[in-house]
């Protein structure tokens, strides 16, 4: 599991020790055996740590899934509500480069005059 999702084994024993990975089978050597299910939902929650959920939003969003279809609204909401969060931080972000692009421009034209006042 650790391989397929870039989560350590100590973060993905968090997970099931707070209640976010439930229902891990164990084989009969008493190792986790991962379902496909499984593997697909601890990528779900690596995508949402990557969009800096927090981990106790993590866990509501979690707690709703487990209580069944009857949240799915509730769910939708809180991902709405990341998801436009994201995309101001993302509006920010492409403005802030903006800005150093154009920094950076004004460095190399300066750079290129000095260039030339050191040539003449």
């Amino acid at each position: 599991m650790s391989r397929l999702t870039g989560l350590s084994a100590h973060t993905l024993r968090y997970y099931e020790k707070v209640g976010m990975l439930e229902g891990v089978a164990r084989n009969e050597q008493g190792y986790r055996a991962y379902s496909e299910a499984d593997v697909a939902w601890v990528q779900f929650l690596v995508v949402l740590r990557e969009l800096d959920i927090p981990i106790r939003e993590m866990k509501r969003y979690s707690d709703l899934r487990s209580q069944g279809p009857a949240t799915v609204h509730e769910r939708r909401l809180m991902l709405e509500a990341h998801r436009s969060r994201v995309e101001a931080q993302m509006r920010k972000l492409s403005g802030n480069l903006e800005k150093i692009a154009g920094k950076i421009k004004y460095y190399k034209e300066m750079e290129e005059e000095l260039v030339i006042k050191t040539n003449s």
